[in-house]
């Protein structure tokens, strides 16, 4: 297919801003969603300007929102052919028994019920195209981590993209669970010691893509090479 478009939530910086980058170098046109308008604008320019990437405000828990992220879309490239819904907020500390539950709040309608709402919003483009739904879980959604509210969303996300295969089924829609390790990301205040970078993830959704029509690759877990021990 000749420059299929690629819509990513959570686009503004980390992995997602990395994914958008890696595509476009393989020839992909991108739609950048996320709340940063200022960064979008600024990596749209870097991807080489409208005929190659648009930018779209997007609150991915407010479906109005996201409904209005598909219509831009279509409307200025006429095609939806893959999704990667990679919006997410990190954890906080105090576990189940301390932790501020307004954060608690925000992360779990930005990581679980902003990745249904993309779902729903994109849903008939990508049957239409017979596109490519990418999900952002975590290793930490195949593990069990002691108070961790985020660990919880992301076995969430991996059950949405279980259900959601299931639900597809028959339709070509392929769908990829994408499961990083530890990443050096933004989502950090302090940079981990040893970690993935956000290429690697990036490399690593491109890789999902790529594939041939009638290969669907269903995960990619991804962690950091452990440490050498001297």
């Amino acid at each position: 297919m000749s420059e299929p478009v690629l819509l990513i939530t959570g686009a503004s910086s980390g992995i997602g801003a990395a994914t958008a980058r890696h595509a476009a170098e393989q020839g992909y046109r991108v739609v950048l969603a996320a709340r940063s308008a200022d960064k979008l604008d600024a990596l749209v320019d870097e991807l080489g300007g409208a005929d190659k990437a648009l930018a779209v405000s997007c609150n991915v828990t407010d479906k109005a929102s996201q409904e209005q992220m598909v219509s831009a879309t279509l409307e200025h490239f006429g095609q939806l052919d893959a999704v990667f819904a990679n919006a997410g907020i990190g954890g906080t500390p105090g576990g189940f028994c301390g932790a501020d539950s307004d954060v608690w709040k925000d992360m779990i309608l930005t990581n679980v019920y902003g990745v249904g709402l993309t779902i729903q919003a994109a849903a008939e483009a990508l049957k239409a195209s017979r596109g490519h739904l990418l999900i952002t879980g975590s290793a930490a959604g195949r593990a069990t981590i002691a108070g961790s509210m985020y660990s919880a969303t992301k076995w969430a996300v991996s059950a949405i993209g279980y259900g959601v295969r299931e639900e597809l089924r028959g339709t070509g829609v392929r769908v990829t669970l994408i499961e990083p390790g530890m990443v050096d990301t933004p989502f950090f205040d302090e940079r981990p010691e040893h970690a993935l970078a956000d290429h690697d993830i990036a490399e690593a959704v491109l890789f999902a893509l790529t594939r041939p029509a009638g290969v669907d690759l269903n995960e990619i877990l991804v962690r950091p090479t452990p440490a050498i021990e001297d």
